[in-house]
């Protein structure tokens, strides 16, 4: 099942088997006050930094959130797209669930790219959210992460986040929305608060690709949020991830690119381990430059 997205000139193909395409997180305001205070002033240069640089690290997508107390997400959220894809060819993806700057944010998308696919994240089980989200998927041909929680909140069980992912599969292709357009979440919750979560998540995984096919995303960093050394958790939990079939990880690619391609090396996905070569001697020059500046 191929979810195909367009940027301003390159397309990305995600499907089982394929090579894992990052989407990369930076572009967030939660938890990164520079960035958080640069938006409430409308300086954009951390943002065309952040994006340069999750592109220099292998970014595939960029996910753009501009949530934050203090802005108006409908005039900045299109701002931030318009920089954006100027300065990177990539798909990105479209990080809110307001309707109505979801809507301003595809007409920006429309404008730059009018060929273009992007990724809309997210929409959730919930009746409401369906009934406004779907509808902008469906219009402006998109695809669209869908989160496995519904009106009663998080599933605690692996079983329950299959039903929701069906749900919303099934909601999708009411509005002639195609499955591989829907790219399900089975949903991170941090192992802090509940040492089972990461399990529970394991498992949701394993049984949504079994049993539906689709392309799965997960934000993977929730997992190790308040623990020490969040990385080597979120690290392990990634590859975790992976092996159960997520193969749209939304990750530091600075941070986890050298994790994700190993891994699909190990999963035979990387032919002579080129992708893995070809980065590290990548990684390599920059250290070198890096060093000798």
């Amino acid at each position: 099942m191929e979810t195909i997205l367009k940027g301003n000139g390159r397309e990305v193909i995600i499907a089982p088997g394929y090579p894992t395409v990052i989407i990369g997180e930076r572009i967030n305001p939660t938890g990164k006050k520079r960035l958080a205070e640069a938006l409430r002033q409308g300086n954009l240069e951390v943002v065309k930094i952040e994006a340069l640089n999750q592109i220099e690290f292998g970014a595939d997508v960029l996910d753009l959130n501009v949530g934050i107390a203090g802005v108006d997400e409908v005039t900045l959220l299109p701002e931030v797209i318009r920089l954006v894809m100027s300065i990177i060819q990539n798909p990105i993806s479209i990080d809110t669930s307001n309707p109505e700057v979801l809507r301003a944010a595809l007409v920006a998308h429309k404008e730059i790219a009018p060929e273009g696919k992007p990724l809309v994240n997210s929409v959730t089980g919930e009746e409401a959210k369906l009934a406004s989200v779907l509808p902008l998927v469906a219009e402006y041909k998109t695809a669209v992460i869908g989160l496995t929680m519904d009106d009663e909140g998080i599933p605690t069980t692996p079983e329950r986040r299959l039903e929701v992912a069906k749900k919303i599969i099934q909601r999708a292709n009411q509005l002639g929305i195609p499955s591989e357009d829907v790219i399900i979440d089975c949903l991170a919750l941090t192992v802090g608060a509940d040492s089972q979560a990461g399990k529970i998540s394991l498992e949701a995984i394993r049984l949504t690709r079994e049993q539906l096919g689709v392309n799965l995303a997960l934000g993977v960093s929730n997992v190790s949020h308040g623990l020490p050394e969040r990385e080597t958790v979120t690290q392990a939990f990634l590859i975790m991830a992976m092996q159960n079939g997520v193969n749209v990880p939304i990750v530091d690619a600075s941070k986890m690119r050298p994790a994700v391609l190993a891994t699909d090396l190990l999963l035979g996905r990387d032919e002579f381990a080129a992708r893995y070569i070809r980065d590290f001697k990548k990684r390599q020059k920059r250290l070198a430059e890096s060093l000798s500046g």
